[in-house]
C-alpha cells in the first residue's frame, strides 16, 4: 500500500478560506456520521457542498456507539424487518467500500439453563430468529449461523459459568471504529471537492427576501462568517431541535435523547475472542461483550461491554457514564463471567445519546408528545422532512444505515433545488459503490493483530505515510500510550492530515486511547502534546492549555462515574 498525501489535502485554513468566499449548492450542519454521509453523497453527485461542525467530527453520538456494523437482531423481535433488511444491505456495502475499516465479527449467543433445565421453546425461538436474520440478509456476509456444543462455546469465552451454559449459537456481523469511519467520510467528501471544517458553530440562519433559508452564520476561530447556500441541511443529531429553534424561533421538541453507555475492562478479565451477547438480570435487555485491540497471539488488549438504553434528561452537550450506569453493566457482566469484575477493573467508559425521533406532525415537523414505554421500544428508522423555511432536517436512524439516510436527504435537496429553478448537473446517487478514503489499494495484512494490521485497519492505503514518519524520526515510532497499540506518528498524522486541533481530538477520536485506558492516557498526555506541538504550531502556553483541558475532561469523567445519575444533574 502506498499513498502520497499533501498537508493541503484536508487543511483547515484553506477550508475556512473557501467557506467565506464561495457560494454552495448544499450546506450541511453537523459533522457526525449522518452529516458527513450527506456531504459525501452531495459532493459525489457534483453539487458544490460544505459542511460545518461546531466541535470535532464525530464528537457527539457518532464516536460513542457500540462500534458495530450490523442489522440488529433484536429489531426483528420488534417487527422491524424492513429496517433489518436495509441495515444488512448497508453492512455489505460498507464491507465492500471500506474494507480497511469494517471487519467481520462473529457473535456468540449462549443458550442458558434455568435450574439445570434448557428451555426448548427458547432454544427454538433463538434458532428461528437467526434463520430469519440470515434470510433477511445476514447470509450476505458469506456465513450463516450454526449451533455450537457447550465445549466449543466455552472455548470462545472460557470465563462463562459452565454450569449454566447448555450450548450456543454463533452468527456473523461486522465491527468498525466509528470515529475513523466518520473521518474517512469527511476525507472522501473533501476528495470530491467538498469544504469540510470543524469548530465552526452555527449562530444564525440567513434568509432571502421571501424568508427562505439561504445560508447560515458561523462562529469560526472567533470570527463571524456568513456562508451562502441554496439549500441548508440540518444533520445535527441530538442537537437537531437546537438548529430548528434557530430556524423557527420555537423548540419543535422532536428528539427524545436515549443514553447508551459502555464500560471497558482488561481483556484478561473476560477472555472472549469473539463478541458475546449476555442477558441483563431482571431486565428485558441484552448487552454486547466485545473484544478490542487484537494481538498477533489471538488475544486482545481490552473488552468493552454495552450498551444501555435509558431516557436522558441532562444537558445534551455532556452525557456522562454515572455510577448507576457502571453498576448496571457490571452486574450483568458478573452474572455471565466467573472472574468477579469490580469498578477497580474498569479502565474506560463512554456515554452517547441516540437522537431517537418522537412521533412528529407531518404538517409542521413538531413533536406530538407522548412517549413509548422505553427508549428501547422507539424505532431506529430515520426521518427526512423540509421545514417552512426550506431547511431539510434528517434525524433518527443508526450508524449502519447512514448512507441510505444520506441518499434520501440529498434526493430531498435536489427537489428543493429544482423548485428554486436552479440549474445543476447532479448525478444519481454515487455512494452505493464508492470506495472510501484509504480503501483503494488496501490489502488485508497477512498477520492478524500485528502492528502492520493495526495501521492498515486504521489508515488503509495511508498507512505507508505513517510508517514513513516513523522511519524519518525514531521518536515517532515510540508508543503513544503504554499498553495500547498507537504510536506517536499517529498523533502527528492526526494534526497534519486529519484536522485534529486539540489534544482531546487526538486521544479521544483520531485514536481511541481515552476510551480504553483513561489513566494511562492521562499520564501520557503531556508527552503527546509536546511531540505534536511543532507540527501543530502549538506554543508552550498552548501545550499547557491543551493538557489542562484534557485533564479536566478526564477528571469530569471520573467524578461522574462515582456518583448517581440523580445527583449528577441535580
Amino acid at each position: 500500500m502506498t499513498s502520497t498525501l499533501s498537508p493541503d489535502h484536508f487543511n483547515r485554513d484553506s477550508m475556512r478560506q473557501r467557506l467565506s468566499s464561495e457560494r454552495f449548492d448544499v450546506l450541511v450542519v453537523g459533522g457526525g456520521i449522518t452529516g458527513l454521509g450527506v456531504a459525501l453523497d452531495a459532493a459525489s453527485r457534483g453539487l458544490k457542498t460544505a459542511l460545518v461542525e461546531r466541535y470535532d467530527f464525530a464528537s457527539g453520538t457518532s464516536s460513542k456507539s457500540s462500534k458495530l456494523i450490523h442489522g440488529g437482531l433484536r429489531y426483528l423481535q420488534q417487527g422491524e424487518v424492513r429496517l433489518v433488511y436495509e441495515a444488512l444491505y448497508e453492512r455489505q456495502r460498507l464491507r465492500r467500500n471500506a474494507p480497511h475499516l469494517v471487519t467481520l465479527l462473529p457473535f456468540l449467543l449462549p443458550i442458558l439453563t434455568k435450574d439445570g433445565v434448557v428451555s426448548r421453546k427458547i432454544a427454538r425461538a433463538l434458532g428461528s430468529a437467526l434463520w430469519m436474520y440470515d434470510i433477511t440478509g445476514g447470509a450476505r456476509i458469506g456465513r450463516i449461523h450454526r449451533r455450537l456444543r457447550k465445549k466449543n462455546a466455552l472455548s470462545h469465552m472460557p470465563t462463562m459459568p459452565s454450569q449454566r451454559l447448555a450450548s450456543a449459537y454463533i452468527y456473523y456481523d461486522a465491527q468498525a471504529d466509528d470515529a475513523r469511519l466518520c473521518l474517512a467520510l469527511a476525507r472522501t467528501a473533501a476528495d470530491h471537492g467538498a469544504v469540510i471544517i470543524n469548530r465552526c458553530a452555527v449562530t444564525n440562519i440567513l434568509r432571502s427576501s421571501d424568508s427562505k433559508a439561504n445560508g447560515v452564520t458561523v462562529l469560526c476561530d472567533g470570527e463571524s462568517i456568513d456562508v451562502q447556500a441554496h439549500v441548508v441541511i440540518n444533520a445535527a443529531g441530538v442537537w437537531t431541535d437546537a438548529v430548528r429553534t434557530l430556524e423557527n424561533g420555537i423548540d419543535p421538541d422532536t428528539i427524545r435523547p436515549a443514553k447508551g453507555v459502555h464500560v471497558t475492562v482488561p481483556w484478561e478479565k473476560v477472555r472472549n475472542d469473539i463478541a458475546v451477547i449476555i442477558p441483563v438480570p431482571k431486565d428485558k435487555r441484552s448487552l454486547f461483550v466485545v473484544p478490542w485491540g487484537p494481538k498477533p497471539d489471538g488475544t486482545f488488549t481490552h473488552t468493552y461491554v454495552g450498551t444501555t438504553d435509558t431516557d436522558y434528561q441532562g444537558p445534551v452537550d455532556d452525557p456522562q457514564c454515572t455510577k448507576d450506569d457502571i453498576d448496571y453493566v457490571l452486574r450483568a457482566l458478573n452474572a455471565s463471567v466467573t472472574t468477579g469484575i469490580t469498578t477497580q477493573d474498569v479502565t474506560g467508559v463512554w456515554a452517547g445519546l441516540r437522537p431517537l425521533v418522537k412521533q412528529v406532525n407531518a404538517a409542521d415537523g413538531t413533536g406530538q408528545g407522548g412517549k413509548a414505554a422505553r427508549t428501547a421500544d422507539l424505532s431506529r428508522r430515520h426521518l427526512v422532512f423540509t421545514g417552512n423555511s426550506g431547511i431539510i432536517t434528517v434525524t433518527g436512524g443508526k450508524l449502519t444505515t447512514y448512507r441510505e439516510m444520506a441518499q434520501d436527504t440529498v434526493d430531498a435537496a435536489l427537489d428543493v433545488l429544482s423548485a428554486l429553478k436552479l440549474e445543476h448537473k447532479s448525478k444519481r446517487c454515487q455512494t452505493k459503490n464508492l470506495k472510501l478514503h484509504g480503501a483503494r489499494g488496501f490489502k488485508e495484512p497477512q498477520v492478524s493483530g500485528s502492528f502492520d494490521a493495526h495501521l492498515a485497519h486504521r489508515f488503509g492505503s495511508d498507512a505507508s505515510v505513517v510508517t514513513a514518519m516513523m522511519d524519518s524520526d525514531a521518536r515517532l515510532a515510540a508508543p503513544m500510550v503504554p499498553g495500547l497499540p498507537y504510536v506517536m506518528a499517529e498523533a502527528v498524522f492526526a494534526v497534519t492530515y486529519e484536522m485534529a486541533t486539540t489534544l482531546d481530538d487526538i486521544l479521544s477520536r483520531r485514536t481511541r486511547a481515552l476510551l480504553f485506558d483513561r489513566h494511562a492516557t492521562q499520564q501520557a498526555a503531556r508527552t503527546v502534546a509536546e511531540i505534536v506541538a511543532p507540527y501543530a504550531n502549538w506554543t508552550t502556553e498552548r501545550i499547557e492549555s491543551e493538557i489542562v483541558a484534557f485533564n479536566e475532561i478526564c477528571e469530569h469523567e471520573i467524578v461522574a462515574g462515582s456518583i448517581a445519575q440523580s445527583d449528577l444533574y441535580s
